[in-house]
C-alpha cells in the first residue's frame, strides 16, 4: 500500500491527477483502513473537479481517525466546491480547535463565515421584483474618452468590421470600451430571451458544421480554432457547447468574442449554456473577479442575466442532440420535455435542467452518483435507451477534460469533445473540435496542441473563495 502511494504522490507532484487517483486506489485495495490514503485521493478528486468523489473519501478518512485533521480540510474544500458553506464552515471550525495557533486555518475559517454573511445579507435585501439592469443602466450615455483607440459600434447592429477589430484588439491586449461592452451584452439578452431551451438547427447536406466544447478562457487558443477551421461566417457555421469562461483568465476577450459573433451570423453561429455559466462557479473560478477587474461589479450581475437565457441543448437536423453535460437520472425524457425547461434561473441541484448542465457518461450500464456531487452518471445502455425513444443517431456532449481532446463512448453514440487544450496551463491535454455534414453527419475530429498566451496564468482573478480550496 506504501508502494502505491509512493507513486501516487510522485504522480501528483507532476500535476498527473488521474494516474495519481489511480495508484491511490490502489493503495486503498491494499489496506482500506488508512485514513491518509482517502486524505490523499480525496485531494486528487479535488483536482480533477469530482467533488462528490472528494466529498466521500474525506469523509471515510474522517471516520477512520477523527484526530486526522488532513480529512477536515479536504471535506471544507469539498462542501466550499459544493456550495455547502455551513457544513464547510462546520469542518473548518473544528480544524481550528484542534489547531488554535494554525494562521491558514484561521484564515479558512473566517473568509467561509465572511461569505455566509454576505450570502444571508444579499438573500436578506433580495427583491424578486426589482428592475433588469438593462433599466438601470443608460449605456448609450457612457462618453467614449477622446484617447480610445479600439473598436466601435456604429449604428444599431455590429458589423464583420467591428468583430475583426475587436478580435485584433484582444490580440493586441487591448481593451472593448465599457460602452460597447453593455451594448454587445443587452443585444445578445435579448436575442437569447426569443430562443427555446432547445434549439432546432438545420445543416445542408453539403454544408460543413463545427462543434466546440470547453474554452474556459482560453483566447489565444479559440483563436487557433478559427486559424485551423476557418472564422464563423454564413457559409460556416459554429456550435459553441458551454462553459466559455472561467480558470482561463481571458475569459472577458472570449465571451465578447463569441458574443459578437452570435449577434453577427445569429442564424449560423450557436452557444449552450455549461455549467461554468452561473453565479456560484464564476465566483469561484475567476470570471466574477476578471469582470471587475476590466470592468465593473454591475456587468458582473448583466452577464449573470445574459447567462441564465442560454439555450440548454441544440438538436441537429433532428438525428444528433448536443448538450454540455450529458442525460438524465430517470428514463422517458424527451425532446419536448428539453423544450418547456424553464431555464431563466440558476442551474438547481436536481432536473433536467440540472442533468444536461452536470452529468457524465460511464461504460457500465446503469446509473450511479457523479462523482462531481452533482448530477448523474450515466451508462450505454441508457444512451441506447434515449436516442431510441427520440429517434436521435447518437448525443454530443463536453465538459470533460479528454487526452485527446475527445472520446468516443457507448459504442460511438455518446460523443465527448473539449476544446482547452493544455486545460490550466497544466493538464497536457490536446484540445479538439468536431466537424461534420448535414447528410451524413459522421463526425470527424480535428486535435490541437495549445498556443503560446502571455504571462497570465490561470486563476489570476480568482478571489478569496478559491483559495478555500487550496492547502
Amino acid at each position: 500500500a506504501e508502494g502505491f502511494k509512493e507513486i501516487a504522490n510522485e504522480h501528483f507532484k507532476k500535476q498527473h491527477y488521474s494516474e495519481a487517483l489511480e495508484f491511490y486506489s490502489k493503495a486503498i485495495e491494499c489496506n482500506p483502513q488508512n485514513a491518509v490514503y482517502f486524505a490523499n485521493r480525496s485531494f486528487a478528486y479535488l483536482k480533477l473537479e469530482s467533488y462528490g468523489g472528494a466529498l466521500e473519501d474525506a469523509t471515510k478518512a474522517i471516520e477512520l481517525d477523527r484526530l486526522y485533521i488532513k480529512g477536515y480540510y479536504r471535506r471544507a474544500a469539498a462542501y466550499m466546491a459544493l456550495g455547502k458553506y455551513k457544513l464547510a464552515l462546520r469542518d473548518y471550525e473544528a480544524v481550528v480547535k484542534a489547531c488554535p495557533s494554525s494562521e491558514d486555518a484561521k484564515l479558512k475559517r473566517n473568509e467561509c463565515q465572511k461569505l455566509i454573511t454576505r450570502l444571508a445579507f444579499e438573500k436578506a435585501i433580495a427583491d424578486d421584483s426589482r428592475k433588469s439592469l438593462e433599466e438601470t443602466i443608460d449605456y448609450e450615455s457612457i462618453a467614449v474618452e477622446d484617447d480610445y483607440k479600439g473598436p466601435a459600434i456604429v449604428g444599431e447592429k455590429i458589423t464583420e468590421e467591428f468583430v475583426f477589430q475587436l478580435i485584433d484588439t484582444y490580440k493586441s491586449e487591448g481593451k472593448l470600451h465599457r460602452k460597447y461592452a453593455y451594448k454587445i451584452l443587452f443585444d445578445v439578452k435579448r436575442l437569447f430571451k426569443k430562443m427555446p431551451s432547445l434549439v432546432d438547427v438545420v445543416i445542408e447536406d453539403d454544408e460543413k458544421f463545427t462543434v466546440c466544447g470547453d474554452i474556459h478562457g482560453q483566447f489565444y487558443d479559440l483563436m487557433n480554432i478559427f486559424q485551423l477551421n476557418g472564422f464563423p461566417s454564413p457559409t460556416n457555421p459554429y456550435l459553441f457547447n458551454g462553459d466559455f469562461v472561467d480558470r482561463g483568465s481571458f475569459s472577458v476577450e472570449c465571451i465578447f468574442t463569441l458574443f459578437a459573433f452570435k449577434l453577427l451570423y445569429p442564424d449560423k453561429f450557436f452557444m449552450s449554456r455549461g455549467n461554468h455559466e452561473s453565479q456560484t462557479m464564476n465566483q469561484m473560478y475567476g470570471f466574477e473577479g476578471e469582470v471587475k477587474a476590466k470592468y465593473s461589479g454591475p456587468m458582473v450581475e448583466v452577464f449573470t442575466e445574459v447567462y441564465n437565457l442560454l439555450p440548454l441543448a441544440h438538436c441537429l437536423n433532428k438525428r444528433v442532440l448536443v448538450m454540455h453535460g450529458g442525460l438524465f437520472s430517470k428514463d422517458g425524457v424527451t425532446l419536448d420535455d428539453i423544450r418547456v425547461i424553464e431555464r431563466n434561473q440558476q442551474p438547481p441541484e436536481e432536473g433536467l435542467m440540472c442533468d444536461l448542465l452536470w452529468s457524465d457518461p460511464q461504460p457500465v450500464e446503469g446509473r450511479s452518483p457523479s462523482k462531481r456531487g452533482v448530477g448523474i452518471q450515466f451508462g450505454p445502455d441508457v444512451t441506447k435507451a434515449f436516442l431510441k425513444e427520440n429517434n436521435l443517431d447518437y448525443i454530443i456532449r463536453s465538459h470533460e477534460v479528454k487526452p485527446d481532446g475527445y472520446e468516443e463512448g457507448h459504442d460511438g453514440k455518446c460523443i465527448t469533445v473539449f476544446s482547452a487544450p493544455n486545460y490550466c496551463d497544466t493538464m497536457g491535454n490536446k484540445g479538439a473540435f468536431i466537424t461534420l455534414n448535414g447528410k451524413t453527419l459522421k463526425p470527424e475530429y480535428t486535435t490541437y496542441e495549445a498556443v503560446p498566451h502571455p504571462n497570465v496564468k490561470p486563476m489570476a482573478y480568482a478571489n478569496s473563495l478559491f483559495n478555500l480550496l487550496s492547502f
